[in-house]
């Protein structure tokens, strides 16, 4: 029977309805709805545009949870605190791939590295190319 189940889980499928989701996060569902309209937490819709909530929207449901009942902050501070979160776990993925950029660096000969920069900031990395000589001519 568990042949048929698959591997890992997608944390962010949406596959809770409201009910379930409230129930798993430990809050009344119209709790969600507010939490849905303030865009706290923003779950996926389904056809007829009903709510279902990811296993990720549940975590966040939790954390917002703790962080208004154990440390008695606000909506509008649990709001910024989510985003600065966020804005970090934002900043965090670019350390890692500048990391990565780094790494691979180091492995290449120094006179194989070759760099563009778009101006949005990305980087590439190539591997310098042997020119032929270019004849001189005399004007």
């Amino acid at each position: 029977m568990t042949e048929r189940l698959p591997e890992r889980f997608d944390a962010d499928a949406p596959i809770f309805v409201i009910s379930v989701a409230a129930q798993l996060a430990d809050m009344h569902p119209q709790t969600l709805r507010g939490y849905d309209r303030l865009g706290l937490v923003v779950p996926g819709r389904a056809r007829g545009r009903g709510r279902r909530y990811s296993l990720r929207d549940i975590a966040k449901l939790r954390h917002i949870q703790h962080l208004s009942q154990n440390e008695g902050i606000n909506l509008e501070g649990v709001r910024r605190i989510l985003a600065l979160e966020a804005e970090l776990d934002a900043v965090r993925a670019q350390l890692n791939r500048l990391a990565d950029v780094v790494q691979e660096l180091q492995l290449m000969p120094e006179a194989a590295r070759l760099f563009t920069a778009e101006a949005g900031g990305s980087v590439h990395i190539g591997r310098a190319r042997a020119r032929p000589p270019r004849a001189i001519t005399a004007r």
